[in-house]
This record gives structure tokens, C-alpha cells and sequence, in this order.
């Protein structure tokens, strides 16, 4: 049904259809993330297999979203985050905690939505698992040469 032109393929703007009819409205950039991070290329269409882990994936980042919006404001706070994002196995520091809410808050409340949340987790699984190639001694640190670095980090910022 998301393959409204019948390629066999579901391309960003009709993944972006299909979840945003499914549960929330999608932005564009948070759609092209999960296809990023899916199919580890820019080419923005998916498959039936990639389809499913994408539908599924959305499903269990809904479940912890609505367990962390104790509240449920359909947003979490910062308090929330750290909690949402450790129990998806990412501890981070207060001060980038401070810079995701800040990042990712388009309210102005200090509290992030749905759809930034699901941008948020992307964004850290993704650099994380960039990171943890690099991290070959498993102690926190890695060497990156510049051109590795932007390898690793633009696909984040400009998807």
C-alpha cells in the first residue's frame, strides 16, 4: 500500500506517507534518518524487508516514548529523556543531554515530541555505532582522521 507508484520499492516521500497515516506526522529528515540508518546509504527508497524493520523499530521507540511521557503531555522532558535514552543502553553526559533537548525541542518547553524523539534516538544509535567501529579497544576513545570524521557525522546533519 506505501508503494503508491508501484517501483516495488517505497522511496522517502511515501515512507513518509505510510508513517505519518500509521501514528504521528513524520518530518522529512527524520524519515530519511531511518532509511539512513536502515539500508546504511543515501539512497533514499527501501524494500519490503527494510519496510518491516522500520515499521517494527517505530513500534518499540513508540512503547518507550509513551513509558517515559509519564506525564502524557505527548512530549518528555529532559529528566525523561535520560531515562528513555538509558534504557535503549545510552548513557550521556548531562551537558549533551542539555544539547539534545535543545536540539530536538521545538516547543520552547524544555521537552521534545514524538517525531524529534524518534530524529534523537537516530541520531545517537547512529553516531554511536560510528563511534563503537572506531572505539577498537573498547575503552571510550577512538582515533578519527578529519575525512573519517565528516564520513561518519554528515549523513546526521544533512539527511
Amino acid at each position: 500500500m506505501a508503494d503508491h507508484d508501484g517501483s516495488g520499492f517505497i522511496d522517502d516521500k511515501e515512507l513518509q506517507r505510510a508513517l505519518s497515516t500509521y501514528s504521528h506526522a513524520f518530518s522529512l529528515r527524520t524519515v530519511r534518518l531511518l532509511m539512513y540508518l536502515f539500508t546504511g546509504s543515501n539512497i533514499y527508497r527501501i524494500g519490503p524487508k527494510e519496510f518491516n524493520l522500520v515499521f517494527y523499530s517505530l513500534q518499540n521507540w513508540r512503547a518507550i516514548f509513551l513509558k517515559f511521557d509519564r506525564d502524557n503531555s505527548g512530549k518528555i522532558d529532559s529528566s525523561e529523556l535520560r531515562e528513555a535514552l538509558l534504557s535503549l543502553g545510552f548513557s550521556v553526559s548531562p551537558f549533551v543531554l542539555d544539547m539534545l533537548v535543545s536540539k530536538y525541542d521545538r516547543t520552547g518547553r524544555r521537552a521534545i515530541e514524538y517525531d524529534n524523539f524518534i530524529e534523537c534516538c537516530l541520531t545517537i544509535k547512529g553516531l554511536t555505532e560510528k563511534f563503537k567501529e572506531r572505539d577498537t579497544m573498547f575503552n571510550g576513545s577512538a582515533t578519527f582522521t578529519y575525512d573519517m570524521f565528516m564520513f561518519s557525522v554528515l549523513p546526521f546533519l544533512i539527511a
